[in-house]
């Protein structure tokens, strides 16, 4: 993010060291990833946690007292939202792999009549057996998935997935130290730089709190609008549908495409004889993915992070090939964040009066250490 245009932006030397430095913390991220999770729910909690903590210190609360009043509210809701959960449908229910059979056979079959209906729009296609061969590739690497990799996924999930419960021990710490982490960084930092290296850390504190804020922003946008579309075509369960779609539009791209998917296949399965359902539900995700481009994004996400489109693109490919799917979640945030740092550094080491003030400095204190001693 440009923060100040009045400066000369970073050079390929700089910008090579925060690819690189970018690429280093994204492995390091991999192999800590139970606690690279819940640190960022944690970074995610605080800043929007933040504004109504603010609020009562502005009101005249001790910040203590205000984070105490903010995480104790916080934590009552996520209880309460977690016995809804709980309660909600005692009634008996098909097993989950049930439903991910009944979905999956849905979308099979969405797929194999769309392919029919090609053919007998274009004999040609008759002619090299399209659907044939679509539908055998198709069932093939389902069953695989299913069969390998689903179950492995799902087992790497249950793994880490305890660790979550550090996620809100982390925002309180992070609410109430906060401010205290801040100082002890910037008592570290030669007195020469210390005014750039405030500004330094002031921008990456909001580039983090708008993206992290515009995310959730976004999220709540999309489910709302996205739920309404498949409420409006009959599709079950809008509201979570939209939820889910929303939250694995997270990771670029391929978030994206899951998420429609997943739609596809609900609609399918829900309307079997009626695909009409199924080409509505692409529509209305399509529609909702081109308000994200034209209208949700520039409300919410488009004052974060200015990044150029090669550069997202290419940083998206090394993620997800160095870390995964983890790595395609955060190498956005990440890149922007050490991007802030790498260009503010780069304009301190390469300012000519600031490495003058330093060296006068260092001169003076030696001078001051030595001035008895001679």
């Amino acid at each position: 993010m440009n923060f100040l245009p009045t400066q000369q932006r970073a050079g390929p030397v700089v910008w090579s060291g925060i690819i690189a430095a970018t690429c280093v913390l994204l492995f390091l991220l991999q192999q800590m990833l139970f606690l690279a999770i819940p640190f960022l729910l944690g970074i995610v909690l605080y800043y929007i946690l933040q504004p109504p903590m603010q609020r009562l210190i502005r009101m005249g609360l001790s910040h203590n007292a205000s984070t105490m009043i903010v995480g104790g509210v916080f934590l009552l809701l996520l209880a309460t939202a977690g016995l809804v959960f709980i309660l909600w449908d005692s009634g008996p229910s098909d097993s989950w792999q049930d439903m991910l059979g009944k979905y999956l056979t849905g979308g099979l079959e969405f797929v194999r009549h769309t392919m029919l209906s090609l053919e007998r729009e274009f004999p040609i296609l008759k002619q090299i057996k399209l659907a044939r061969t679509v539908n055998s590739r198709v069932s093939a690497f389902t069953g695989t998935f299913v069969q390998k990799h689903l179950t492995d996924i799902l087992v790497s999930v249950a793994a880490w997935l305890p660790s979550l419960l550090l996620a809100p021990f982390l925002t309180f710490f992070f609410l109430r130290d906060g401010l205290r982490f801040k100082k002890f960084l910037a008592r570290a930092v030669p007195n020469a730089f210390f005014e750039k290296t405030l500004c330094l850390l002031h921008e990456v504190d909001q580039t983090a709190h708008r993206y992290f804020q515009g995310l959730i922003k976004l999220t709540i946008l999309d489910t709302a609008v996205l739920a309404i579309g498949l409420w409006v075509i009959g599709v079950s369960s809008p509201l979570v549908l939209g939820l889910i779609a929303a939250m694995l539009a997270w990771v670029p791209y391929v978030g994206s495409i899951v998420g429609c998917m997943l739609v596809v296949m609900v609609a399918s399965t829900d309307a079997p004889a009626d695909p009409a359902v199924a080409y509505m539900a692409i529509g209305v995700f399509i529609a909702v993915r081109l308000l994200d481009d034209f209208v949700f994004m520039p409300m919410t996400l488009g004052r974060s992070l200015h990044i150029h489109p090669l550069i997202t693109v290419l940083m998206i490919f090394i993620g997800g090939s160095v870390a995964g799917v983890a790595g395609l979640m955060l190498v956005l945030p990440l890149l922007g964040v050490v991007m802030v740092i790498g260009e503010t550094l780069g304009r301190l080491i390469t300012d000519p009066r600031l490495r003058a003030r330093h060296r006068n400095a260092m001169e003076l204190r030696t001078r001051q250490a030595s001035v008895d001693l001679t």
